[in-house]
């Protein structure tokens, strides 16, 4: 009996998990259209910088997303502050752009210092926006 109780909280589960993929999902979607350049090209091209500054940012949005997930109250309370994460995240990207007018050029050439840059300051935001969404 105790394995069919733990079971209980599997449709939670999976509402969650399934509600996460899609955020995710419609994150890698807006931060491509939302950035100058083609990262799924440029990495099937073999550009390791548009892989480091696009797995940074990935990453950046998952850290406050499971955070989310962690201290929301429901489910929809996870899907409005996982868009505040994505919000911050494309927010982190843009203030890149402004403090480094050349990163856009960077990226496209492959140059992994400015992507990794970027993919570290996606990286820190996401852990402290992670850090605040709590209750």
């Amino acid at each position: 009996m105790p394995v069919l109780a733990s079971l209980a909280t599997l449709p939670s589960f999976l509402a969650y998990f399934g509600g996460a993929l899609v955020l995710v999902g419609l994150f890698v979607l807006i931060y491509e259209r939302f950035t100058p350049y083609p990262e799924f090209q440029l990495i099937r091209d073999g550009n390791v910088a548009a892989a480091i500054s696009l797995g940074g940012a990935v990453l950046g949005f998952a850290m406050p997303l499971a955070s989310v997930i962690a201290h929301s109250v429901g489910w929809l309370d996870m899907i409005v502050w996982g868009v505040v994460a994505m919000i911050v995240q494309l927010a982190v990207y843009a203030a890149a752009r402004i403090l480094a007018p050349g990163l856009v050029d960077s990226v496209k050439n492959g140059k992994a210092a400015p992507a990794t840059a970027l993919a570290t300051a996606s990286l820190s935001v996401g852990l402290l926006n992670a850090a605040c969404i709590t209750y």
